[in-house]
Order: C-alpha cells, then sequence, then structure tokens
C-alpha cells in the first residue's frame, strides 16, 4: 500500500515561536527542520506522494528540490485547515497528515507506522510525550477532521483514530523547544538541521 502523506508547514517567520538556540536564526531553523522531515518523509518505501501545504516562498522553493514532494497553497486556515486542504487534494486512497517539525525523522520509522496503519481504517501516533499527534491517518477517503495542536492524541482517540504503538522514536520527537531539540540531537538530525546547527556553534564559538 502506497500512501499520500500531507505536511503542513507555517511561514518560516511565525514557526519555531519557542525554539531559541545560540548563533540560530530562527527562520533558517525552521526551514532546515521542515525540509529535513519533508525528505526524509519523500524516502520512506511506503509514500507514494507527499503533498506539503505552505504559503512560505523558501519552503515552496525547497520543496522544489526534493523528489516525491509537491507544494500547494494554504489556504490560510491555521495548522488544522492547511492539512484538511491537503488531504482532500491527495491522489492516493490512503491518506496520512504528518507534522513538519520532525528534524531526526528516518524515513523507516515512518514506513514502520505507516505499514502498521494499514490495518486500521483510521490511526494515529503520538508526540513523544503522548499527548499530541504527529501523524494520523485515513486508510479510505473519508471527511478528514485532523485535529493538531493541545491534547491531540486524545481529542483523534475520541474521533476513532488507533493509537499505534510502535517503535518510531524519530517519528515520534517533534521540536519546539531547545530541550526537544537535543532530544532530537541524540537520534541523528538531517542534514539541513546538522549543517546549521555546526554553523551556529561556530558563529558562537568565535
Amino acid at each position: 500500500m502506497l500512501w499520500s502523506v500531507v505536511i503542513p508547514v507555517k511561514t518560516t517567520q511565525s514557526g519555531k515561536s519557542r525554539l531559541e538556540l545560540p548563533g540560530a536564526e530562527r527562520p533558517q531553523l525552521a526551514l532546515a527542520i521542515a525540509l529535513d522531515t519533508i525528505a526524509a518523509a519523500a524516502s520512506a518505501e511506503t509514500v507514494g506522494e507527499v503533498l506539503v501545504v505552505t504559503s512560505d516562498a523558501d519552503v515552496q522553493a525547497g520543496v522544489e528540490q526534493i523528489v516525491g514532494a509537491t507544494s500547494i497553497p494554504d489556504p490560510g486556515m491555521g495548522l488544522n485547515g492547511a492539512a484538511r486542504a491537503g488531504l482532500e487534494r491527495a491522489s492516493l486512497d490512503a491518506r496520512a497528515a504528518m507534522l513538519g517539525d520532525l528534524p531526526a525523522l528516518r524515513g523507516s520509522d515512518l514506513d514502520a507506522a505507516l505499514r502498521a496503519a494499514e490495518g486500521e481504517e483510521r490511526a494515529l501516533v503520538s508526540d513523544t510525550e503522548g499527548s499530541g499527534s504527529v501523524l494520523i491517518t485515513w486508510r479510505t477517503p473519508a471527511t478528514f477532521e485532523p485535529r493538531f495542536g493541545a491534547a491531540s492524541a486524545e481529542q483523534h482517540v475520541e474521533a476513532g483514530h488507533t493509537l499505534l504503538r510502535d517503535e518510531v522514536p524519530t517519528l515520534r520527537r517533534d521540536v519546539d523547544t531547545a530541550e526537544q531539540m537535543r532530544a532530537a540531537y541524540q537520534l541523528g538530525l538531517g542534514p539541513r538541521t546538522t549543517a546549521l546547527l555546526a554553523a551556529a556553534r561556530a558563529r558562537t564559538a568565535a
């Protein structure tokens, strides 16, 4: 089974507002995290297409360089509205929406989650803390009601999504704070985020 994966991405000026790292400019950091997430998703064997919903020109330009990923305009209805717009535009029956702030994501972890989701009409993967959602899936076309945000895992379960419990640490580690970035670093960051943080360390050491 191949999946359409939708990734809504905020503008780099507004994204990662709580993520402050010495020597790193937040918009560039948000861009690196998003593009590493998108590239990892596109590399997964179970993913047939990646649709990135965004109004950010830098994200759109980066997506053009990633094979298997396409950007579509953000309709301006918030994170869940963007996810819904992408899900409705997807071309494959099996559809998933995923957060764009998973800088340690490996395609193999996304593959494991999507293969587990094949056995459920609706499913979700929670974040490391267990309260948020990083991936929500529908095996067949449906009325899409993504509920990303605070306590979204519980809301998705209430909406009929089965909580998947596979060990997929790089998928579950979303990043909003410096502490979470340190945890993602231990898992192994994507190349863009790694390069940006290395440059930031060099600037602060100079």
